[in-house]
């Protein structure tokens, strides 16, 4: 296996870990912002306002996105084995 190959399994890996863990960052983000200006509104600074929110709207994006996330991961896992004869000799 060359160098070029284990640069580019490397770089769909990474390319993979955005694209499935994108949405739920993003979420999570959104929800994070929307809380931190709600509370500097109306100055309650209680600590767990902050946390629960953001469980709460990244477990339902996770239902939401979850099949799409699985779909992704097996396609990229499928392809990793299909060509691992390639990649190992």
């Amino acid at each position: 296996m060359s160098q070029e190959m284990v640069i580019t399994i490397a770089e769909q890996a990474v390319w993979m870990i955005l694209i499935v863990a994108g949405p739920l960052m993003l979420v999570a983000l959104i929800v994070g912002l929307l809380v931190s200006i709600f509370q500097a509104t109306t100055s309650i600074q209680e600590q767990t306002l902050a946390f629960v929110p953001k469980i709460i709207a990244v477990l339902v994006a996770i239902v939401f996105f979850g099949p799409w996330m699985l779909s992704q991961t097996t396609s990229y896992f499928h392809d990793i084995l299909n060509n691992l004869t390639r990649y190992i000799g």
